[in-house]
């Protein structure tokens, strides 16, 4: 096993349609002012930009993210990331009742040298702080939806 390979997935059930959902998630410019942990996004071209997050635990990761995959159709957004985390993420939106759930997907290798140095005895604390993260985007998200 490699201690510093990480596979995440959330389920969000949203109260508005895919389409709000989607159109959200797709300005990733304005994350930051509904995810909280999500700390700055820079767009460097159409497709690149830099990515700084932190949650619970004091470090920051940051990393460039490059659209792979743009979809509205089928509700997927993917991106590939390099840096303090190499791997992808993806959002995929799907039409739930009168709202929609949210997949969140994500391959991650840690590169950052003290997380990587911690790996094992970290392995846990870092799967909470993420899923902490998670859980606060969740909200942040459903916030930013009804106020629109």
């Amino acid at each position: 096993m490699d201690w510093n390979r990480y596979r995440f997935r959330s389920l969000w059930p949203l109260p508005a349609p895919p389409g709000e959902v989607y159109a959200v998630l797709e300005r990733v410019e304005d994350c930051p002012r509904w995810w909280p942990q999500v700390r700055e996004v820079h767009r460097t071209d159409g497709v690149t930009g830099t990515v700084r997050v932190r949650s619970v635990l004091p470090y920051d990761l940051a990393f460039t993210a490059r659209e792979t995959r743009r979809d509205p159709a089928a509700g997927v957004l993917e991106i590939s990331t390099s840096g303090d985390i190499d791997g992808w993420a993806r959002w995929t939106v799907i039409a739930a009742g009168a709202g929609s759930l949210v997949r969140y997907e994500q391959m991650a290798e840690v590169c950052k040298p003290l997380l990587r140095r911690l790996a094992v005895p970290g392995r846990p604390v870092f799967r909470v702080n993420h899923r902490l993260m998670m859980r606060a985007g969740r909200r942040g998200l459903v916030a930013h939806l009804e106020a629109v």
